[in-house]
Parts: C-alpha cells; structure tokens; sequence
C-alpha cells in the first residue's frame, strides 16, 4: 500500500477584496466642520469657578459681570492655544489663577490684596481689557 489517504476539502468561499480608499467611512450629513468648532461644542466652553475661588471672591466682595466672564473665557482660550497650563488672568480690579486645562477659576485676589501675594505655579499672564 503506498496510497496516501486525504481528507475531503471543503469549498472555501473567497472573501472580496476591500482597497484602502473603499475602507474609509463616509462622515454623515451635519457631522462635517471645523475641528475647532466640534472640540468646543464637545468639551463646553463654559469656566468652572472652584469652591475654594467661589470662597475667595465670598470674602473679598469680587461679583464678575457677563462681560467678564466672557473676557475671561477669551483669555483661558489664548492660554490654550498657547499650550498654557496655568494662567494668571488679571483684569481691572481682579486677578485669577486658572487651570486652563481644567477651565477652572482656582483663586481670586483683588486690587487691595493685589501688592501683597505672590503668585506661584502659574507659567503665563493674560491681560483682559
């Protein structure tokens, strides 16, 4: 006996083959834009005031108007594109430190106690008019 025995071959199915540019997904209407403008609509653009800022600006008497906020918003956003992480905002008669990363207000200082504090751990300034 010198026949080798082999076992019955299935029929495979080939499978089609898919070119890379067929493998790219088609964006669904109204999910095109600017990057920029996606990123914000998903992260918020909106500041957090921490509690411990919240308590500093209870105790120094420090109200922010709708048009600060908004100067303050602006000025987080240019610590952002600048790569900040850690930012002294200084308007009029106040000063924050914020986390740009976190888009949170940490502490709020006034024009009184500007002259006395040192402000440490931040790496930029932004100036809001």
């Amino acid at each position: 006996m010198t026949e080798r025995i082999f076992p019955p071959i299935s029929p495979v199915t080939p499978t089609p083959r898919v070119t890379p540019t067929e493998r790219r997904t088609v964006p669904k209407p109204g999910t095109t834009g600017d990057f920029q403008k996606i990123l914000e609509t998903k992260l918020g653009t909106e500041l957090k005031i921490s509690a411990h800022a919240q308590k500093r600006m209870a105790e120094r008497g420090i109200s922010l108007s709708p048009q600060e906020m908004a100067g303050i918003r602006d000025a987080v956003h240019k610590a952002q594109v600048k790569g900040c992480k850690e930012s002294l905002v200084v308007l009029d008669q106040v000063a924050l430190v914020v986390s740009v990363e976190n888009r949170t207000v940490i502490t709020a200082v006034d024009a009184r106690s500007l002259k006395e504090n040192v402000f440490t751990n931040i790496d930029s300034a932004v100036f809001v008019q």
